[in-house]
């Protein structure tokens, strides 16, 4: 859920420098695109320089916990620049769309067994909200990457 809330402060300083004429903000889909790329090189960075947080979430039948926690903080870095060049946008929505739908079952480990992060509120409740808000992100990283919905410009006519 704070991830979510990282998006939408990344969005709405993307909007307040595009009132101020910003030109690389364009329109609503440019700067949620901004929100989500800033919310994602943080989660990432974060990733990498504070990997024993995210270590716990990994289950313990998989190798090489800190080594996956490198590779997420990587990827979602990857992902954010991805986003943000044109040619690579579409693929990028496509990747991180994918990527998270893999991490659903962290998450899930989260609320399953107890596990908590500081600075986060401590209830179950904040955990299946957490998971809940995993919907509005996919949707968001595909509307951003010009996914889904198709724009009516992209549309081929068949008249």
């Amino acid at each position: 859920m704070v991830f979510f809330l990282m998006i939408l402060a990344g969005t709405a300083a993307a909007t307040v420098l595009g009132v101020l004429r910003v030109p690389t903000m364009g329109d609503w889909r440019g700067r949620m695109r901004w929100g989500l790329a800033g919310a994602l090189a943080f989660a990432g960075v974060d990733h990498l320089m504070t990997p024993d947080r995210y270590t716990r979430m990994i289950e313990p039948f998989l190798p090489f916990p800190e080594a996956i926690v490198l590779v997420t903080g990587l990827l979602e870095i990857a992902g954010a620049l991805g986003l943000l060049i044109p040619r690579t946008r579409r693929l990028a929505a496509v990747l991180l769309a994918v990527y998270f739908v893999a991490v659903l079952p962290a998450n899930v480990s989260n609320i399953v067994n107890g596990i908590r992060f500081e600075g986060l509120p401590t209830g179950d409740w904040y955990y299946w909200l957490r998971l809940v808000f995993q919907v509005p992100i996919i949707a968001w990283t595909l509307y951003v990457g010009g996914i889904w919905p198709r724009r009516e410009a992209s549309r081929v006519s068949r008249a």
